[in-house]
Order: C-alpha cells, then sequence, then structure tokens
C-alpha cells in the first residue's frame, strides 16, 4: 500500500475501486459535512473529490475544518481538465488538478507522486526552523519559546564575559549539558570540553579522575595519572550533578576556584588550572545549603550569574513542546526506514503531547517520540502510538498467569462492551455517529447499547448529539 488512509468525496466506483488499490483504509463521503465528520476521528493522508464539487465548495472546506487538514493534500480528478480550472482550484487550496481517465490507468504512480511531493515540500519549504541563533542549532539547543529566549541571551552574556565559574541550574532532562557546551562553543571554539558526572563516582575515584594522582598516592595507583583538569587544559571541564560531590571534595574545589591552581592526588606541586569551569545542578543548591549537604561558601562562589533553563511544564517553556516534538521525530535515528515514512503528528497526538506535564522534560519527550515511532505504522503519528510514562511493573503485574480472584470479580464480556461504548461515547463528546464509525457498529446498534446497558454522560456539560 502507498499510503494508509484516503477520503473520497465522490460517488464514482470506479474511482473508489481505484483508490482502494493503493490505501489500507478507504473512508467514502457524499459530501463536504459527512467528510468533516470523518475528519473529526480519523486522520487521512489524502483526500479526494471529484469535478461535481467546484473550487468555492472545496475552499469552503477547508475553512470549515478549523485546520484539521495541516499536512494533508487535496486532489481534484477531472475528466475535462482545463488550464482554468486548474487555476482555480489551486487557488482555492487543491494541491493537485489531475485528469480523471489517466489517473484510472495508473493510480499508484499518480497517487505516490502527489504524496513523495506534498511530504518533500513541507519538509524543505514548511517545516520551522526549530533554533534561535546558530550557536543553538549547532549544539542542538531547540526551542523558540520566550524561557528558551531568556536562557539564550544569558549563554551568550555569560559566555561573551570572562565568568568562571559558571552555574547551570535546571531539572533533570532541560539540557544542561548543552547549554554548558554553547557556552563551550563561544568561548573557546577550537579547545577540548571535557564532561564528568559527579553523580557517577565515589569520592576517592572523582578526586583522582578531577585532579589526577601520582604513583603510590594510595593503593593501586601503580603509575601517575593526568587528570581532567589538566586535560581540559585551556578550554572547558564540565561538572554535572555538583550537588552530588562530597563536602571534603567540596572544599577542595572552592580551593581551586580561588587560588586557579590545584594538585595531583598525593602530589606537592602547583599546577595552574585554565579552564573555563562549568557546573550544573538538579536541585536547589540554597536549600541544599540550607540542609548542610552543599557548602555555603562554594555555594555564593558558584553563584555569580547562573544559566536558569526552565523546564518543559513551565509556563514560558510549554511552546516548545510541539516544536521539539517535531524536531525529534525529523531527526530521530531510532528506526531509518521510517525517517521518510512519518512525516508528521494527527491533532490528537499533538493535543496528547501538549498536555502531558512532563516531568522528565526534554529527555522524556525525545523518548516519547522515538517510541511512537516505533509503534506507528501509519504516516502520520496517532494518539494511539504517544504512550506517556509506561508502567513496566503494571505490564508485568498484567502479565502473571494465575491473576488474583479479585481482579476476576467484574471481568464480563457485557462489562467490557460497556466500557469501551462509555469510553468511545467519552472520546466523541457524545457524538453517536462519529462513536458508532469508531466501533464499527451502527447507530441504531449504539442506540440499543447505550440503552441496554444505562450508559450515561458524566459531566454535565458534555454536549449530546446524534
Amino acid at each position: 500500500m502507498i499510503v494508509d488512509s484516503i477520503v473520497a468525496v465522490c460517488k464514482d466506483h470506479r474511482v473508489h475501486r481505484s483508490l482502494q488499490s493503493v490505501c489500507a483504509t478507504l473512508r467514502i463521503a457524499d459530501d463536504s459535512n459527512e467528510s468533516l465528520d470523518i475528519l473529526r476521528t480519523a486522520n487521512p493522508d489524502l483526500i479526494v473529490f471529484d469535478s461535481t464539487f467546484s473550487p468555492e465548495y472545496i475552499e469552503n472546506f477547508i475553512a470549515a475544518s478549523n485546520a484539521n487538514l495541516e499536512n494533508t493534500p487535496i486532489i481534484v480528478l477531472d475528466p475535462n481538465e482545463s488550464n482554468e480550472a486548474e487555476k482555480l482550484y489551486h487557488e482555492s487550496g487543491v494541491h493537485t488538478y489531475i485528469n480523471l481517465n489517466e489517473f484510472h490507468e495508473c493510480p499508484e504512480d499518480f497517487i505516490r507522486a502527489v504524496i513523495s511531493e506534498y511530504y518533500s515540500n513541507i519538509k524543505t519549504d514548511s517545516s520551522p526552523d526549530c533554533f534561535l541563533d546558530p550557536v543553538a542549532a549547532q549544539v542542538g539547543l531547540a526551542g523558540k519559546s520566550a524561557a528558551m529566549t531568556d536562557t539564550l541571551k544569558m549563554i551568550d552574556l555569560v559566555a561573551t564575559s570572562n565568568c568562571n565559574p559558571v552555574l547551570i541550574a535546571g531539572k533533570t532532562g532541560t539540557g544542561k549539558e548543552l547549554a554548558a557546551k554553547a557556552v563551550h562553543l563561544i568561548r573557546h571554539p577550537n579547545r577540548n570540553f571535557v564532561a564528568i558526572n559527579c553523580a557517577a563516582l565515589n569520592a576517592t575515584l572523582l578526586e583522582s579522575e578531577l585532579f589526577g594522582h601520582v604513583k603510590g598516592a594510595f593503593t593501586g595507583a601503580d603509575k601517575t595519572k593526568t587528570g581532567l583538569l589538566e586535560l581540559a587544559e585551556g578550554g572547558t571541564i564540565f561538572l554535572d550533578e555538583i550537588s552530588e560531590m562530597g563536602v571534603d571534595l567540596q572544599a577542595k574545589l572552592l580551593r581551586l576556584l580561588q587560588e586557579k591552581t590545584f594538585r595531583h592526588v598525593g602530589g606537592i606541586e602547583d599546577i595552574e588550572c585554565k579552564a573555563t569551569i562549568i557546573v550544573a545542578s538538579n536541585r536547589d543548591l540554597k536549600k541544599e545549603v540550607e540542609n548542610k549537604t552543599f557548602r555555603q561558601d562554594l555555594y555564593y562562589r558558584l553563584n555569580i550569574c547562573p544559566i536558569i533553563i526552565a523546564p518543559l511544564n513551565h509556563p514560558r517553556r510549554r511552546d516548545d513542546i510541539e516544536l521539539l516534538s517535531n524536531y525529534f521525530l525529523r531527526t530521530s535515528t531510532i528506526f531509518p526506514e521510517k525517517s521518510d515514512k512519518i512525516t508528521a503528528f494527527t491533532k490528537m497526538a499533538l493535543k496528547t503531547l501538549i498536555s502531558h506535564n512532563w516531568p522528565g522534560n526534554i529527555r522524556e519527550l525525545k523518548n516519547t517520540i522515538d517510541r511512537a515511532i516505533l509503534l506507528e505504522t501509519a504516516s502520520k503519528i496517532g494518539s494511539s502510538s504517544i504512550v506517556l510514562c509506561p508502567n513496566m511493573d503494571q505490564e508485568l503485574n498484567d502479565s502473571d498467569e494465575m491473576p488474583r480472584l479479585n481482579t476476576l470479580k467484574n471481568l464480563s464480556l457485557a462489562n467490557a462492551e460497556k466500557e469501551l461504548i462509555a469510553k468511545a461515547l467519552e472520546q466523541t463528546r457524545w457524538q453517536k455517529t462519529l462513536a458508532a464509525e469508531a466501533l464499527g457498529i451502527t447507530r441504531a446498534t449504539l442506540y440499543s447499547k447505550v440503552k441496554q446497558y444505562n450508559i450515561t454522560p458524566m459531566e454535565q456539560d458534555v454536549l449530546v448529539t446524534t
């Protein structure tokens, strides 16, 4: 199949047969009102009109869709094509105007060409730039929200000054290391960038990694080791999760910041530190000082001009969710075979992404998009492929061979059917025609089941329609 889903707004059975040969799902509508109903629950890859619908009619249809046709091409099939008609249809928003007879000769070639050209244009011409400046683009610090604008201004201010050390604060997954690389790129573009996670090593190993050690400094030190501070030379050393550093080592870091010199573990020679020291914390260091887990003098020494990265759930950062989602979709390498096949998100999928709180921030969002790419089989990521916070414990419990008795008490086909119907009605805001279509039953059957199970709206403001 060339595409997953097509909506045909026409009554020509020959067109229907041709379209069925190129798609997995063909939905047929007699007029624009019926097709708009379909669009509320379906997200087709293509919409096909015949020439019985005028350019004005299609223009009104597009206006009435309330942006549901974003990233969806429209084609018109006309047995009596003319240059004047083609011009009018294009002006109304139609992507491609095709001779009906030629289309029937090889519908696969026509549809493949339309889809290929349309999505190619979207990727090259219509995709918004995800970066505010070239430095952000180079390190991959995507975002254009008000909060990200402030962050990048502070990065530029600090990087072009002699501020040393530099403190970057932000919750887990917000991109603190990318911000550190941006500072480094501006200040030391041709020097070393060395990073270490302070939570990954115990105090002894962390001290040895940072400062290096001389032969015989401790058991197992069979040769002299060069530390990361020396390897950074005149570049940058990035200390992530600085709040996890032990208090004793904090004292040695404070001396390094004050004196600009350090010694190897077990050594007596002072070594000059020429590197810019950038530290990052996902905790509130002021609270850590109050809790006696972080030195107050070191906190004040670090807190010169901090760079703050807002989390995704911050009101001034939420505008980046859709932008980042599209950026990760275009740049994901988790399934290269799908890179040109999955091109966008459905409206409901974006709504799901935007409404989520994102406690794991950028990292969680990227993982969610990667997971959706793996799960999705159509050309657009739908809401069913957006799996938020998968609960592995629950999955394991659900797979037990001997389920507990209390989990079976209310288990019956009737209860399952009632729950499924209620869920479909809730998701379509009690529009019974749409709910029946989603369930794959007739509207009359749906009415009967609603009455049988006494299903009623849970909220007073639900719009109940037929």
